[in-house]
């Protein structure tokens, strides 16, 4: 029958993929010798990939079809329902796969099944999203997430009625117009649609999220206004609900935003209202459906926040939370909020061979319901993948540590209304005849828009933007919306087209990227290198350090660390500094690099003799010269009288290069890059600092290639001390980081 093929690289007018291939189609056997049918891909390079299945579906189709994925972290299983959904794409999840052809990496689909006699259908597997290739005039040379969806709709079978409503002759309108007759496509034939042809999905409702047009001169908040339609349809969705509904939806997603907005960031986030007005995307879908504007993208107050990977993750939580709130109502149910991600984490050696995973809850002062029940414990080994995780009850874990393999752990929260976002990544490793345990602390936990600023009065209302090049923010795990830096600072310079956008406007040089941010898994990257120096390695997150850790902790496990148990220490800062939210001084400074806690705990540290390499690109800045905070005497003399260290200057350095000079400690040696453009693969370091030693006793042991300014600083007395303006996980290769955390590890054990 009819299925999908990939027939040609481009495809032009109507040309439907799914109409040009075949598919095939097997009963079902509830036990027994299994068919399958495999797809094996040649993956060009190691990564993460998305998974798409498709299929067809028939008058007997089963509803449990099985397709198990091999990945680098083993297999996971899915049952999909073929009684609805075919001939388009089917998202599965998003997987690690190595570089090659080979039966690690493959999907297989099973004839088994819960009942006999059914029916499996298979036709295709997508791995990644690909490039776009549908042609109009040429195609567009953006990968597929940045193209419309008019574009999109054509690769996934969608009838072109439904993604071309102009017949073809215009997609700026077929492109916001095919998103509401898709909602109906998708659910036509099922229950909430039941007259409409289409792929029978109950869809039990639909979500417009946009952005606003509009500016002010000064600093206030356009806001969020909620819009839905009643007046079509007589009034009523194709069930037969009320078109009030919508109503009902929109108020509380926007009340959901505005209160959580205001209660956390920005007392003055204006609530614009609701308005029930004709705007295609709230009129057409058959069922409940709210367009949300969410800020304006022209205005500057909106967008210090709207760049705010933080903003974003409580906004997108205050619209699941309204949904959630919306649905279960409808069925008359109680809702649970999920959980929010777990902190306060922790690894111990309990044996030779034995770790301990330690964590503590987050409670939600937003949401009463978001208390975790149980936890899901995700193992990596080595260069692998996450497993399918292990439920567990309190909040600890203990596992084998096999020798020489990085292993890491990432902890999710659950209970009834589902799982949480993922922990920081925490790694621990067994050196074959270890030289010493390392204690590696995860302090970089900072996720944050680019640096911004306003012109003083009276010129505040002339000029302001977002300043990369000084701080170009920290996407959260990767950003895939970032286009350029900004280059019109002139508030006055309106919106002329979208070749002369006005204030704001930024380049476009990095439209088709992803741009790397803090993906918390660093104490893995430090600890492959220490591994390759000979020693062992555990790490821990930057708030489960105490000075002088009590018996008993928070909850049923102590998750208090204690540096002075190690005799050496990885402090990881990577961008870590002190960072505001929007306009400022509504919600406190985050981010500082060294906490009060932290420098209690590090100088009981020191005075007991022990070894701490630190590295960061705002060890200095952040402690001397951080414009949002006023420098704090006892911070620099903690910096200088214990790492033995001075701020010299930010922006340090542009080329990315440093070099080992002529010190009394010849182990610090040799010269190494670090990432200082932007890319997919590390964040990048565009503001690294310069540093001096602060006392005779301390000595500077790296300096930047362009300008020999002092980029690494390393004392030795009753204890030891090395501390880089750079971070140590941005050196660009495997071989430059081993190098240099031998390097110091040796000074570290050097008794001259």
């Amino acid at each position: 029958g009819q299925g999908f093929a990939h027939l040609r690289p481009q495809y032009i007018d109507f040309e439907n993929p799914f109409k040009e291939g075949t598919y095939r189609a097997i009963e079902t056997i509830k036990k027994g010798n299994a068919s399958t049918a495999e797809w094996i891909p040649e993956i060009p390079s190691t990564g993460q990939y998305a998974v798409y299945v498709s299929y067809q579906t028939l008058p007997n189709s089963a509803d449990d079809a099985l397709y198990t994925v091999y990945h680098k972290g083993g297999t996971t299983q899915f049952k999909v329902n073929q009684q609805m959904g075919g001939g388009t794409w089917i998202y599965l999840g998003t997987f690690g796969f190595n570089a090659g052809r080979n039966n690690e990496c493959k999907v297989v689909l099973s004839n088994l099944s819960s009942k006999v006699g059914r029916i499996i259908t298979a036709d295709a597997v997508k791995i990644g999203g690909g490039m776009g290739n549908i042609a109009r005039g040429e195609v567009s040379g953006y990968p597929r997430f940045c193209e419309a969806a008019r574009y999109w709709l054509q690769w996934a079978g969608i009838p072109d009625s439904v993604y071309s409503e102009s017949n073809g002759k215009n997609d700026y309108t077929d492109d916001y117009k095919c998103r509401g007759i898709w909602v109906n496509y998708l659910s036509g034939g099922s229950a909430v649609n039941p007259t409409e042809k289409g792929l029978n999905i109950p869809v039990n409702m639909a979500f417009a999220f946009h952005s606003d047009a509009g500016t002010t001169l000064n600093d206030s908040i356009i806001g969020t206004l909620g819009i839905y339609y009643t007046n079509a349809y007589n009034e009523k969705f194709a069930n037969g609900a009320s078109r009030y509904l919508s109503h009902d939806l929109t108020d509380l997603i926007q009340s959901n935003i505005v209160r959580d907005v205001r209660t956390l960031y920005e007392p003055q986030w204006t609530r614009r209202g609701k308005w029930n007005q004709s705007y295609y995307e709230a009129r057409v879908p058959r069922v409940p459906t709210m367009l949300l504007e969410l800020l304006s993208h022209q205005n500057f107050a909106d967008m210090r926040y709207g760049l705010d990977p933080r903003f974003r993750f409580t906004v997108s939580r205050a619209i699941y939370k309204g949904m959630l709130q919306f649905l279960c109502s409808q069925y008359n149910m109680d809702y649970v909020v999920q959980p929010l991600p777990v902190d306060h984490m922790a690894l111990r050696m309990t044996s030779e061979n034995e770790v301990e995973l330690t964590w503590q809850p987050v409670a939600d002062a937003l949401e009463p319901t978001a208390v975790a029940e149980k936890y899901i414990v995700y193992t990596r080994i080595g260069d692998g993948d996450f497993d399918n995780g292990v439920l567990v009850d309190g909040n600890s874990y203990r596992t084998t540590l096999p020798a020489g393999m990085v292993c890491s752990y990432k902890v999710t929260a659950v209970n009834k209304g589902g799982e949480s976002f993922p922990s920081e990544i925490l790694s621990a490793g067994r050196a074959f005849n270890s030289k010493g345990t390392v204690l590696v602390i995860n302090g970089f936990d900072r996720i944050s828009a680019p640096a911004d600023f306003t012109a003083p009065a009276p010129a505040d209302t002339l000029l302001a933007g977002f300043l990369d090049e000084q701080d170009h923010g920290v996407p959260y795990i990767h950003d895939i919306s970032y286009i350029g830096k900004m280059k019109e600072y002139r508030r006055s310079i309106p919106w002329m087209d979208d070749d002369a956008s006005g204030f704001g406007d930024s380049y476009g040089n990095y439209e088709t990227q992803v741009i790397a941010g803090n993906t918390f898994d660093y104490p893995a990257i430090h600890g492959a290198a220490i591994l390759k120096a000979g020693y062992s390695f555990v790490s821990c997150s930057n708030e489960s350090l105490s000075p002088n850790p009590s018996p008993v902790g928070r909850g049923d496990k102590n998750t208090s660390v204690d540096m002075k148990e190690y005799r050496y220490v990885d402090l990881i800062l990577g961008k870590q500094c002190q960072t505001k939210m929007g306009r400022g001084g509504v919600k406190p400074l985050e981010f500082k690099t060294f906490s009060k806690p932290m420098q209690e705990a590090i100088v009981a540290y020191c005075k007991q003799g022990g070894n701490i390499f630190v590295s960061g690109a705002f060890v200095g800045t952040d402690l001397w010269d951080n414009r949002l905070a006023t420098a704090d005497e006892a911070d620099k003399k903690f910096a200088m009288e214990v790492l033995k260290y001075k701020w010299r200057v930010g922006q340090a350095a542009t080329m990315g290069k440093v070099k080992s000079v002529a010190s009394p400690f010849p182990a610090l040696s040799g010269n190494y890059t670090y990432h200082n453009e932007l890319n997919a693969d590390s964040y990048v370091v565009e503001s690294p600092d310069a540093i001096e030693p602060a006392t005779k006793d301390a000595h500077t042991v790296m300096r930047y290639s362009e300008n020999n300014l002092s980029a690494g600083v390393a004392y030795q007395g009753d204890y030891k001390t090395v501390v880089l303006g750079f971070p140590f996980e941005s050196i660009r290769t495997d071989s430059e980081r081993e190098a240099f955390m031998n390097a110091v590890l040796t000074f570290f054990n050097d008794n001259k």
